[in-house]
């Protein structure tokens, strides 16, 4: 039996509100890591990495409410959240924020899910419908960047600051994970049952 057509993506729409929200979102990650590699504005860099956080939602709520889903924004604004966790991962273990046995788990669990939209793509289907808790882990996850670089690096903010950051991080790695055995069982329905899906997990 054949396998059911998807139906069409959207244009390539590069110029929407939605893929400037997501554009904006990318030229901070270079600032936030010139802020706290090079400089000592430690809370500047920590309310940009909570704005690009905080705003990874609202590209996709823009694209629905203007009808300006494209091609583009599903490619780049996922990109744009592994490259945010990646940069952000990097930067706060390199300066002793973050252990490296918490990057190295978040990391995996990215590459499994790279390999699993190759496998779905090598298969002739799009990625599975992003989910609640996707979305609510990643968010969880880019939230604990910003709280835990002002624990370890302003002063007297690690009172409240640490077990606000790491409470947030555990529990963002604990969802992110759970949210990938989610996505793969819909990758295992998805091959079983021949149903393309169009949206991209996160």
């Amino acid at each position: 039996m054949s396998k059911p057509a998807a139906a069409p993506l959207p244009g390539w729409g590069v110029w929407t509100w939605p893929n400037l929200v997501t554009a904006v979102r990318l030229l901070g990650i270079p600032l936030v890591c010139y802020l706290l590699l090079a400089t000592q504005y430690y809370w500047q860099a920590a309310i940009i990495l909570a704005v690009g956080g905080g705003t990874d939602w609202v590209d996709g709520q823009l694209a629905r409410r203007l009808n300006q889903v494209s091609k583009l924004g599903r490619l780049l604004d996922p990109f744009v959240d592994r490259l945010y966790i990646l940069s952000s991962l990097l930067m706060l273990t390199f300066l002793g924020l973050l252990p490296w046995l918490f990057a190295i788990v978040v990391l995996l669990r990215d590459a499994v899910m790279v390999s699993m939209v190759i496998v779905l793509r090598w298969h002739g289907y799009a990625p599975p419908q992003v989910h609640f808790l996707g979305k609510c882990a990643t968010a969880m996850v880019f939230m604990s960047f910003p709280v835990l670089v002002i624990a370890g690096l302003v002063a007297d903010a690690d009172a409240w600051a640490a077990p606000l950051g790491w409470a947030l991080a555990w529990w963002g790695l604990g969802l992110y994970w759970l949210a990938a055995f989610v996505y793969l069982r819909q990758a295992a329905g998805l091959l079983r049952t021949g149903r393309p899906q169009p949206s991209v997990a996160a």
